[in-house]
């Protein structure tokens, strides 16, 4: 009980360490959720409105990666930056690049295959409607991005709920360096490890707040009339 009073009183009193670290892991699933919705919506509306060679493989490579483990995309994106990877020179290890490149690959599946699900269940009377009506080129696309907007912010406020609670990239890449690459799961994983339970509890229950409010926002957005 002593642990969890101590832990309330680092969130009520603004504790610096603890908002800097709940602002480091915005900033990054922020950026991450950014720059994989900017590949992953095209690509969603790519794979089910246009038909090329290997169509179905490159489903099956999506759907197969949603549930690729983060340690392993980590291993990779380490693979890559470490000293003697290909990237080595940019000296992107154990930066706020390495951590972001690593959270865009483990999301960029999840939103991509959630807005192709969202393309195959809208109404197939959408797209005609919207070629009778003249539009043509991006402005179709715009349209129908327009008409599907609820489902994909849906698959947007889910891919940010994984990157914000992952763990194995963002120690792997980042090296929880304090002040610098420091995240919300690496802090708690680093505080439980060390018996030292006050600022772990308060980051998990400001984690579990925030999985409160996405999981509110996807029921808003999914049931919205």
């Amino acid at each position: 009980m002593n642990v969890l009073f101590e832990a309330l009183k680092l969130i009520i009193s603004g504790d610096r360490e603890l908002v800097a670290i709940c602002l480091t892991s915005l900033r990054f699933s922020l950026t991450s959720i950014f720059w994989a919705s900017l590949a992953g919506i095209p690509l969603g509306f790519l794979l089910k409105l246009k038909s090329f060679t290997g169509k179905k493989f490159t489903l099956v490579v999506v759907n197969s990666l949603m549930a690729l483990p983060t340690v392993v995309v980590g291993l990779l994106v380490y693979s890559l930056v470490a000293r003697s990877g290909p990237l080595g020179e940019l000296g992107l290890l154990f930066t706020p690049v390495a951590i972001i490149i690593g959270q865009v690959i483990l999301v960029l599946p999840i939103i991509t295959s959630m807005v192709y699900g969202s393309v195959s269940d809208m109404d197939p009377r959408l797209p005609e409607t919207l070629k009778t009506l003249g539009a043509s080129g991006f402005p179709y696309y715009l349209m129908m991005l327009k008409e599907m907007k609820n489902p994909i912010l849906s698959a947007v406020l889910a891919g940010f709920g994984r990157v914000i609670g992952e763990v194995g990239v963002s120690m792997m890449l980042g090296g929880n360096i304090r002040w610098y690459t420091r995240t919300i799961t690496t802090t708690i994983s680093l505080q439980t490890s060390k018996g030292e339970f006050e600022l772990g509890l308060a980051l998990g229950l400001v984690l579990m707040i925030i999985a409160f409010v996405l999981n509110f926002l996807i029921h808003k957005v999914v049931h919205h009339d």
